[in-house]
């Protein structure tokens, strides 16, 4: 989402929520949904990116992320869902799988923008905060040794959807390739992410990563956030 947002130069205030607690305050917005992001617009709270990146369409159409012609945009729209669904919860667990056992590199990804005393508390509870995070995500061997072969397979549909043009549908930057790029960041380690990453991961995923990296869906990734980040 705030990729989506800085695309389109959108003034707007991110507030970092914190693992766990943040299931009941994105529900306590939205009514419906329990995950974030959540965009706060026009006094409505709207979760799940597709409907996020739908509304800010709707208010800033420009620049565009839905292309103009009706059967590109529903080839980007399923683009967007297919890696949203086949991508986004294989490629979490199968890093998390890798990361939970090593706190000093899980927990600056869930402080960054917090308070001290939340990162503080946070440190405390990370124990327990590992265990509901493998329950409720199923994170464990077989589930994360699965997950790896969906993210191998996304990255095949990756490079097969790549135009001629370097993008998914059409001539342009589009909600497909923000989805796809977003969503394969761990893999790229792109220099533009504007969050804190893992520069480097347990030795026992860099031979995954870097099989990924090198292919010329990771070499894409890494194109679209120099040429749209």
């Amino acid at each position: 989402m705030r990729w989506a947002l800085d695309h389109k130069r959108i003034p707007h205030v991110r507030r970092s929520l914190l693992p766990g607690p943040h299931v009941i305050q994105a529900k306590r917005l939205t009514g419906d949904i329990e995950t974030t992001p959540v965009l706060t617009l026009d006094g409505r709270a709207i979760g799940d990116s597709t409907r996020i990146i739908a509304a800010l369409e709707e208010h800033w159409p420009q620049p565009a992320l839905y292309p103009e012609d009706e059967a590109q945009l529903q080839r980007a729209l399923g683009l967007e869902e297919f890696f949203d669904e086949e991508l986004g919860p294989h490629l979490r667990r199968a890093v998390y799988y890798e990361l939970l056992p090593y706190p000093e590199l899980t927990l600056p990804l869930f402080t960054n923008g917090q308070p001290p005393l939340s990162r503080l508390l946070l440190r405390i509870m990370f124990p327990l905060l590992r265990v509901g995070m493998r329950r409720s995500m199923n994170i464990y061997e077989e589930p994360a040794e699965a997950s790896r072969e969906k993210v191998v397979a996304a990255m095949d549909r990756l490079e097969a959807e790549i135009g001629p043009s370097g993008y998914l549908v059409g001539d342009s930057f589009t909600v497909a390739d923000l989805t796809a790029a977003a969503l394969f960041y761990p893999i790229a380690q792109p220099p533009e992410f504007p969050y804190p990453s893992v520069a480097y991961p347990p030795e026992s995923s860099r031979e995954f990563i870097d099989s990924l990296a090198e292919r010329p869906g990771g070499e894409w990734v890494a194109e679209m956030y120099q040429r749209h980040r």
